[in-house]
């Protein structure tokens, strides 16, 4: 059931309560439409970048390009796609391709739309765009990160496999895989 917006609770209030380089909590007084209050956290950018890019990097019709790299909110190497913050100024095309320069070494000749992804909205506000690179061509660009990433290829029908894997768990990367698949296989 679709509401319209007229339905949504009434904000009441709206501070933060602490702030990081990275994150700002802010607390949210709602009151809903049967009169019932409550106080929603969540958690927010610094207010820098305009979003955020995430890359199924295909170096030919049948592969994905993986990294591995290091989580800290897990404090363990994950394997998980490219991905990045868009710059100021930067377009979504062009900030994929920035990335996948930097994260695998590779650039891409054909980058499109895949889905617009959320991670937990019911305590974040950022969204992430998934984008299906294609056409592919080797260049590097010096990234931020703090080491050189580890660039795996994978078989794109391999995302069961990558799921029994201890080190391949992020929900966006997963759902991204999916979504791709299922593109590459329909365009056949």
């Amino acid at each position: 059931m679709s509401r319209s917006p007229d339905h949504n609770p009434h904000i009441l209030a709206r501070r933060t309560v602490a702030r990081s380089r990275l994150f700002n909590i802010e607390e949210i007084d709602l009151r809903f439409s049967n009169g019932a209050e409550r106080t929603f956290e969540r958690l927010g950018g610094n207010g820098k970048g305009i979003g955020a890019v995430m890359i199924v990097a295909m170096p030919d019709p049948d592969h994905v390009l993986l990294i591995r790299e290091y989580a800290a909110g897990y404090e363990d190497y994950t394997l998980t796609l490219p991905k990045g913050l868009i710059d100021e100024g930067e377009d979504v095309v062009s900030a994929a391709d920035r990335e996948l320069k930097e994260e695998c070494g590779f650039g891409a000749r054909r980058i499109e739309p895949l889905v617009e992804l959320s991670l937990s909205p019911n305590y974040m506000r950022q969204k992430i765009q998934v984008m299906l690179a294609r056409d592919l061509y080797e260049e590097r660009l010096p990234g931020d990160e703090p080491e050189q990433l580890e660039v795996e290829t994978h078989r794109l029908d391999s995302i069961p496999a990558l799921l029994a894997r201890e080190d391949f768990h992020e929900g966006r990367a997963v759902a991204a895989l999916y979504i791709a698949r299922d593109k590459v296989m329909n365009e056949m």
